[in-house]
């Protein structure tokens, strides 16, 4: 079932059950009265990530409350995306984005990882997940995708699980051409790893060429920054091997 556009969406913690009152937050009260200008009675797209989508009625019980009435459930949950983004983090700002378009695209879960070239910083990941929750209001997504704690690559590399494919984006590859390398790929869970904005470097290359788990793409003939290579690479992955196809 396609999204409902028309509608004002919004993200809430609490469980979504049909006639269940839920008190607006002082930040969701500020949205909802004075940015949108909803009055008594409006309706709007309430989600959690766990209970599907649900269409609510705005109750104003006093002029510093707002209650939120699920009514029915417009869309049931979908399961939780499988593929996992794996990314070194970059500047504020570029990071927004493309944890947004992450997002967007699909990825189940947001993994911050620290390589040798990394110029970015991760202080809270809470502003991680405001960037998730904004995309997912804003293109109809249900899912929401974890977002782990910051881990350095050879740590993460250690201990990752064999039955999950990392495909990493390697600048310095001869080819240009993915899809040949992609349609090979067997399984089913699938990791995408992009480096910082210096690429990774020949210590790091030469670590995940050694690995078995570990599949190397080209993206092209040009030069791509993190972010573009990032939309660039999750396009092509979800369109080979991905929830596209």
């Amino acid at each position: 079932m396609r999204a409902n556009f028309r509608m004002q969406r919004l993200f809430i913690e609490a469980s979504l059950t049909e006639g269940v009152a839920q008190e607006a937050t002082a930040e969701q009260f500020n949205y909802l009265a004075n940015v949108l200008r909803m009055t008594d009675g409006a309706e709007i797209l309430l989600f959690n990530g766990r209970d599907g989508e649900w269409k609510a009625k705005l109750a104003f019980p006093s002029r510093k409350k707002i209650v939120l009435v699920p009514l029915e459930q417009t869309r049931p949950q979908p399961e939780t995306a499988n593929l996992h983004y794996l990314f070194a983090p970059l500047k504020i700002g570029r990071m927004d984005y493309l944890v947004q378009k992450a997002v967007e695209m699909g990825a189940g879960l947001l993994q911050p990882v620290m390589t040798q070239h990394v110029q970015g910083k991760i202080h809270n990941t809470e502003k991680l997940r405001a960037n998730a929750i904004e995309a997912a209001e804003q293109c109809g997504i249900l899912s929401l995708p974890e977002v782990a704690e910051p881990v350095k690559l050879k740590d993460m590399l250690e201990t990752w699980p064999s039955d999950r494919r990392i495909i990493y984006c390697d600048e310095g590859d001869e080819g240009q051409n993915p899809l040949p390398i992609l349609q090979a790929v067997k399984e089913r869970k699938i990791a995408l790893l992009v480096g910082p904005e210096g690429g990774f470097s020949e210590e790091e290359r030469e670590l995940l060429r050694s690995l078995a788990f570990v599949t190397p793409i080209p993206l092209g003939p040009r030069i791509l920054r993190a972010d573009t290579a990032a939309v660039a690479a999750l396009a092509v992955i979800q369109a080979v091997i991905g929830d596209w196809n």
